[in-house]
């Protein structure tokens, strides 16, 4: 071919040939063919940037912001650039960068596709909030996209929100919302014609088959995507890091630890040739945290060491608390308890700071737990407490967004009534015009125009007082509704504000109260996925209801929490109401599905006005004190129930100083307690 080629040249300057004046002169078709050169430069820059993103994402924001200003405002590139762009700035929890790309995705030039730019922008906050553990606001974000929105997004920014979507529904444990997106995801995967993004979404797919029960499709759906990603023309090595990764946490939740072991090393091994220290960082984080379950701690130790520095290298604030998590909780197991309670603490402040604040209520109750373990009861009682009150601050974070949202559709539902009415309205007074025009021209129908008239008035009444009925009752549903549990049926916080001013109505509280938690409620949603959490909590709710009477008030705390308020103040009757719960909370094990549950409860529970001085407390300090009192039956081993029978106090100052010492206020006898023990159930998780 090359020869020919030659030759003809060589003929055609023998023969004094010039090219064509069209050739020479068609700036059409030699622009058109310089944007095509440049169009394809820039994707082979985006997909190379997307491939390598994980190892040094906010090195290559600097790149895409480079590549941003040689496209044009409005255009599609640009689209294209600012997704990938915010992909990354919420990947490294960057808020300054995201916000920059945020403010020019909603200001688009481009009318046709500004819908799809709120989307790509929604995208990059939904990524940003997910990565720092605010689950709740990424789904929202991500499900108030417009469907016209989505629909018109080039392929793979679409493909990029779906996959986005089920990674955050999953996490949320919404199942059936993240198998439609993984399913839309796959098809646009397979349209892509790129090997390495099956790959990834059919991980994705494996994941979640495991997530819920589908064992052996997690394990075809795994080794496929393994198959897929080695196939690939130029496999990358960050690529097959993903790939085994996710082989790692399917095999573990299918409880194949050895080949999990073998995954996660995998992992390690394609992330250290590809040189990426914030990926090295987070697989040895993902092996600490494998040996930590297997108690295997000097080994978790050892692999937290390692990758603190390379975490620190690449600013991988996550990697960097995750690693001194690890590195702590290892070492509280290996007793060197003060230094351990110290890395655990700044790896917590450190996400609370990124404002993480469901992840660092975790690090607070694992710490509680392992402390517990190392016989640090003090330090114990306090991690749990401060986990308490992150959660209690998350509850109500999503409480006040939840009443929000209602007060938002109730509104819209009144403005939409109230337009009606008014058309109504209207309409009535256009009749009363008419009726008017009708008595000047037609006086000697007089008789009739009234009593027509007045037929129109009563009609009109008539329907506005069905209207006003009907507006009333749907008020009241949503009453009903904004104090309810939608999982549990149970009341929630906000009913509970408004039932407890009938047992408080003289500004103390008349009554007992009990606190439950669920005992290591976490490895259920982590061993058997959310669904069998969710089954837990909607058992338990019933197991409660079966145990109290009608009028008894039983509220959905938060979580795993469950509170209870009864009108009696009789010791012997809250005893054994306290074991009653024992009792059927534990037994027998709870079904979901094929599965058996074994669950357990902590309770803390106390009767108020306080004995022996009858000493009045309002509601909130109630629950502060069977708060405490719950968390002293965590710590004493779970499964059992620590009830406050007198408090040697006569003023609000003294219980309050009392409170904050209450075990050794037990001990050294000014406070008088009744310990329950639960039933011996089934094997623990």
């Amino acid at each position: 071919m090359q020869a020919h080629a030659l030759a003809g040249l060589g003929l055609c300057l023998l023969l004094g040939c010039q090219p064509t004046s069209e050739q020479a002169t068609d700036p059409a078709a030699s622009s058109a063919a310089s944007q095509a050169a440049d169009s394809k430069q820039l994707n082979q820059a985006l997909e190379r940037i997307e491939r390598n993103a994980r190892a040094r994402p906010r090195e290559h924001l600097a790149e895409l912001a480079r590549l941003q200003g040689q496209t044009a405002p409005g255009s599609e590139e640009r689209l294209h650039v600012l997704g990938l762009r915010g992909e990354l700035a919420g990947m490294s929890i960057d808020r300054t960068t995201l916000e920059q790309v945020a403010s020019e995705l909603e200001q688009w030039p481009n009318a046709r596709t500004a819908p799809a730019a709120k989307v790509v922008a929604a995208t990059a906050w939904a990524r940003f909030n997910r990565d720092r553990g605010d689950l709740r606001e990424a789904v929202k974000l991500l499900r108030q996209a417009p469907a016209g929105g989505v629909a018109a997004l080039p392929l793979l920014l679409q493909l990029r929100y779906q996959q986005l979507r089920s990674f955050a529904e999953s996490d949320a444990g919404n199942l059936d919302a993240a198998s439609v997106a993984i399913d839309q995801a796959m098809k646009l995967a397979e349209r892509s014609g790129q090997a390495w993004r099956k790959a990834l979404v059919l991980a994705d797919v494996a994941n979640l088959m495991a997530r819920t029960q589908q064992f052996e499709r997690a394990k075809q759906g795994i080794e496929e995507a393994v198959r897929v990603a080695e196939s690939d023309p130029s496999p990358d090595l960050l690529t097959l890091n993903q790939v085994q990764t996710a082989r790692a946490i399917v095999y573990t939740q299918l409880d194949d630890l050895t080949t999990a072991r073998q995954s996660f090393e995998k992992a390690l091994e394609y992330s250290t040739k590809a040189g990426a220290p914030g990926v090295i960082a987070l697989n040895l984080g993902n092996l600490a945290d494998f040996y930590l379950r297997q108690r295997q701690f000097a080994r978790a130790l050892e692999l937290a060491s390692q990758a603190l520095p390379m975490a620190r290298e690449a600013r991988q604030l996550s990697a960097e608390s995750v690693s001194l998590h690890n590195s702590g909780i290892a070492k509280i197991a290996l007793k060197r308890v003060e230094e351990g309670k110290q890395e655990v603490r700044q790896s917590i402040t450190m996400d609370e700071q990124q404002g993480a604040i469901s992840i660092a209520a975790d690090g607070w109750a694992e710490l509680g737990q392992y402390l517990e373990e190392a016989g640090d009861w003090a330090g114990a009682i306090d991690a749990l407490h401060r986990h308490r009150v992150l959660i209690d601050s998350v509850l109500r974070e999503d409480a006040r967004k939840t009443v929000l949202e209602q007060q938002e559709r109730y509104d819209a539902d009144q403005r939409a009534k109230e337009i009606q009415l008014l058309n109504r309205d209207n309409s009535l007074k256009a009749e009363q015009i008419r009726a008017r025009d009708l008595q000047l021209k037609l006086w000697a129908a007089l008789g009739g125009c009234i009593v027509l008239s007045a037929a129109l008035l009563g009609m009109a009444y008539q329907r506005i007082r069905r209207t006003n009925q009907a507006l009333a009752t749907s008020n009241e549903s949503l009453k009903i509704q904004s104090e309810r549990d939608p999982l549990t049926g149970l009341a929630n916080r906000r009913h509970f504000q408004a039932a407890i001013k009938r047992l408080a109505a003289k500004g103390g509280l008349s009554g007992t109260v009990f606190l439950i938690d669920i005992d290591h409620f976490k490895r259920v949603n982590d061993q058997h996925g959310h669904a069998a959490g969710d089954s837990v909590l909607i058992e338990v709710a019933r197991r409660l209801r079966a145990a109290l009477r009608e009028d008894d008030l039983v509220v959905r705390w938060g979580g795993e929490e469950f509170l209870i308020v009864v009108e009696t103040r009789d010791p012997a009757t809250a005893q054994h109401l306290a074991q009653r719960l024992l009792d059927l909370i534990a037994q027998p094990a709870i079904q979901h599905g094929s599965l058996r549950v074994p669950v357990t409860a902590s309770i803390g529970f106390g009767s108020f006005p306080l004995a022996p001085n009858e000493l009045s407390v309002d509601w909130e300090r109630a629950i502060d004190l069977v708060d405490t009192v719950m968390y002293m039956a965590k710590a004493h081993g779970r499964n059992r129930a620590y009830g406050i029978e007198r408090m040697d106090v006569n003023d609000e100052a003294g219980l309050q100083a009392l409170s904050t010492r209450m075990e050794a206020a037990w001990h050294e006898g000014q406070v008088g307690m009744s310990v329950l023990q639960g039933p011996p159930g089934e094997s623990r998780l």
